[in-house]
């Protein structure tokens, strides 16, 4: 690794409230400390580090480490890097994807509840654990911070009311039969598309209060789409399709959809390198951030193994997306966020346990060479609401 590192100690959890987000441009990254990736090869060392959530203030460069939790949590490395959510007050996190690892088994347990973690309590902490009756992985939360929409792999939408500190699940919605990914509200909170993982293409949520239901509307998608997230003023929404199992580094694409007119549709598919397993956009709708594997995930004996990964810019321009450049990532790299400036890119470096920072200076992405460095593999990973 290169560039300086802020060191981010997971090991306690004697830190102050986060206190007033007002000025702040909060991120929240949950870390996965059961699982260790070996050259392709998932592997579950024991004692493992737990799993953790870190909340930075991504409103200065470098960021700061606002807060650490590590204790009560449970996360996973498997499923969409977006599997965590944080409030637009900055309040309230909520942490998904819940599993633990039964070592005599050798085999990894799913939990079906969401994890509410209170950031504004001194120390923040996990105060509660929401039944949701299934496996759940994307969350999103809207601007108003009233409702969360958890997506689960029993094919249903799960429907959750926040009041103060308090969520509790409301209701759900059908919508396949299979694995569902992401999710993302649209920035007026009327509407939400759920990627429907196994059954390929998303759905259109509609919702209103805090009744949502499901439309017609069908968003065409490549194969597996998985990671979801929307531009500030409602114009774009991208979508990350990881594609089939391979041993080759080959391509995948990553859908680009027209959200500022209904129905909702795709409007390009984007040609990636292979398994872009976090997509971002940014806030201000000119930029696509892509972080593919291509072949870092894979076994030393495949073909197609690469040691790191790639962190592509595409640039919007008369309603399609061009690419600018490509860097090197990390081995196996997960989620991406912007900032709320749409000037800084940070990437879940999962093998690395860090977090990597990326900007846009003259058009085009540069690594900055600085570094979050954790404890822990970081695997999902949320803005606040914009």
């Amino acid at each position: 690794m290169h560039g300086s590192w802020a060191t981010v100690g997971i090991a306690s959890l004697a830190l102050a409230a986060l206190g007033p987000a007002a000025a702040a441009d909060l991120i929240v990254s949950a870390q996965d400390g059961k699982f260790v990736r070996v050259e392709g090869r998932a592997t579950f060392p024991e004692p493992p580090p737990p799993d953790s959530l870190v909340v930075l203030d991504v409103s200065r460069f470098p960021p700061v480490v606002k807060a650490t939790i590590d204790s009560g949590l449970e996360h996973t490395v498997q499923g969409p890097p977006q599997a965590v959510a944080i409030t637009a007050d900055g309040k309230l996190a909520i942490v998904a994807a819940p599993t633990r690892y039964d070592y005599a088994a050798k085999k990894e347990l799913l939990d079906n509840f969401v994890q509410v973690v209170d950031l504004d309590a001194s120390p923040p902490a996990v105060v509660a654990k929401v039944d949701v009756g299934a496996h759940p992985n994307g969350l999103t939360i809207n601007r108003a911070g009233n409702l969360l929409l958890a997506a689960a792999h029993d094919g249903t939408v799960k429907v959750l009311t926040i009041e103060g500190k308090t969520v509790k699940l409301a209701s759900q919605v059908k919508v396949g039969e299979k694995r569902l990914s992401g999710i993302q509200f649209m920035p007026d909170g009327k509407s939400a598309i759920v990627a429907l993982r196994d059954e390929n293409g998303a759905a259109v949520l509609a919702v209103d209060g805090t009744t949502v239901t499901l439309t017609r509307e069908r968003v065409a998608t490549g194969v597996n789409p998985y990671a979801i997230d929307v531009s500030s003023d409602g114009k774009w929404a991208v979508i990350g399709n990881t594609g089939v199992v391979r041993t080759v580094d080959d391509a995948d694409v990553v859908t680009l959809v027209d959200v500022s007119k209904r129905p909702f549709r795709a409007v390009q598919q984007i040609s990636v390198a292979a398994t872009p397993e976090g997509v971002a956009i940014s806030p201000d709708g000119r930029w696509i951030a892509v972080s593919s594997m291509a072949g870092s995930n894979l076994l030393a004996t495949d073909p197609g193994r690469q040691k790191l990964g790639k962190v592509a810019l595409y640039e919007i321009r008369d309603g399609a997306a061009t690419r600018v450049n490509e860097l090197p990532g990390g081995e196996a790299a997960q989620g991406v966020v912007f900032t709320q400036d749409s000037r800084t890119v940070i990437v879940q470096f999962d093998v690395e346990r860090a977090l990597a920072l990326y900007a846009i200076r003259d058009g085009r992405l540069v690594d900055t060479g600085e570094r979050v460095k954790l404890a822990a593999g970081p695997v999902s990973i949320r803005s606040m609401p914009r």
